[in-house]
């Protein structure tokens, strides 16, 4: 048995409220909804996280985010958007499996993101922006 509770949900082994499916990807209701239509876009195959993923499922796993944003937008008539998604423990992941979250905002909600940011210098930036080309 498969402990994954998103490939179980893939599956149909657990039950949940789909919003779209196709043979790549699912989306479903988060049951533990920051607001009002937040849900998850996943791949069916089971990922664990952003590193492991192809090109070719990434470009279409933005693409169906995209598209499903933009209908929760309509029918939600929500204030603005947020997509979060999160990798490893010290990323804050919770499930591993890659999941993307869509969380519609509204003008006075609860859900907040907060950061504090350090304003590096630019020599700093210039140094970690070289390390990244490097890794490419």
């Amino acid at each position: 048995m498969n402990a994954c509770i998103f490939c179980r949900i893939v599956s149909g082994e657990v039950p949940s409220s789909k919003v779209f499916e196709d043979d790549h990807v699912v989306a479903f209701m988060d049951i533990a909804a920051v607001t009002e239509g937040h849900f998850l876009v996943i791949p069916r195959k089971h990922v664990e996280t952003l590193y492991g993923l192809d090109s070719i499922l990434a470009g279409h796993l933005m693409a169906v985010t995209t598209r499903l944003a933009k209908a929760a937008k309509q029918a939600l008539q929500c204030d603005g958007m947020n997509l979060y998604q999160a990798n490893e423990d010290a990323g804050g992941q919770e499930v591993p499996h890659l999941h993307l979250h869509v969380i519609p905002r509204y003008k006075g909600d609860s859900f907040g993101i907060k950061y504090n940011p350090t304003k590096p210098p630019r020599e700093k930036l210039e140094e970690s922006a070289a390390r990244i080309r490097g890794a490419l």
